[in-house]
């Protein structure tokens, strides 16, 4: 009897280990796949960076992003960044009247609003910078402008941007804080055409954003101002929604709202958000 139980033991234990072999082996087979899975989703390539996309932005933004779209142009080859610069009014109006763009960045909140109110772009607005307002004089100042008071001298050429660009919307609103009433010889479609009327001496001053003095270097000088302090404006970005290219599009932003983007925008004289 003793070797009956002793024989029918083994054969009891073999069955046993078999079974646990044929668990093991299942699990580690389901272990295996679902690795499998996993590493290969985790590993999957991201999507690649490539072809042409067109930003809009205000003129303001011109030299520093001129420098952030060479720097993700190299960054990923085979992009191209196209810019169109301009006042962010009209830059708004031809976005909401069709023109093809894929990314848009204004001078401020309520021109970004035309184009949202329109439904025209594909996720909502982020601020990423802002900017102050200076006056630009001709160099060395030599009418010695210390205030936007001294803008009313009837002896001065002044100009401001039209009221319907952020510069010149801001240029009123620190006025009527200074409660300074400022004739100008002319008003400019953008800042950029404000500027430029003193650089060519046609003006002998200007109200314009504190970025487009620094980029003018020692063209024209800058005159600081408190009530500019009253007019900083916001400045939004956001990915339009008749975008064709939208990865590349979102990758542009990405890159201006980075830090490597904020340091480009912040040594242009921007404040940050």
């Amino acid at each position: 009897m003793t070797r009956s139980v002793r024989t029918r033991r083994p054969v009891r234990v073999a069955a046993l280990g078999a079974a646990a072999l044929l668990a093991l082996s299942a699990c580690s087979s389901s272990d295996d796949s679902d690795s499998a899975t996993s590493g290969s989703s985790a590993s999957a390539p991201a999507a690649k960076i490539s072809g042409d996309i067109t930003v809009f932005a205000a003129a303001s933004l011109k030299e520093s992003f001129t420098t952030l779209g060479q720097e993700f142009e190299k960054a990923h080859p085979g992009t191209k960044v196209t810019f169109s610069f301009g006042g962010s009014d009209s830059l708004a109006a031809s976005i909401t009247g069709g023109a093809p763009a894929d990314v848009f960045a204004s001078a401020s909140p309520k021109t970004m609003k035309v184009v949202t109110d329109a439904q025209d772009n594909a996720d909502a607005p982020a601020t990423f910078v802002r900017n102050q307002l200076e006056i630009a004089t001709l160099p060395g100042n030599p009418d010695k402008v210390a205030s936007l008071k001294d803008l009313t001298d009837k002896d001065l050429k002044v100009v401001l941007c039209d009221r319907t660009v952020p510069c010149g919307a801001a240029a009123e609103k620190a006025l009527t804080a200074s409660k300074v009433k400022l004739t100008p010889v002319s008003y400019e479609e953008d800042v950029k055409s404000a500027l430029n009327k003193v650089v060519l001496k046609e003006a002998d001053a200007a109200v314009v954003y504190r970025t487009d003095v620094k980029a003018a270097g020692d063209k024209v000088e800058g005159v600081e101002f408190p009530e500019s302090a009253d007019a900083i404006n916001d400045y939004p970005i956001a990915l339009l929604k008749e975008s064709r290219n939208t990865g590349t599009a979102k990758a542009f932003i990405a890159l201006v709202r980075s830090a490597e983007g904020q340091k480009v925008l912040t040594a242009a004289g921007f404040l940050q958000p």
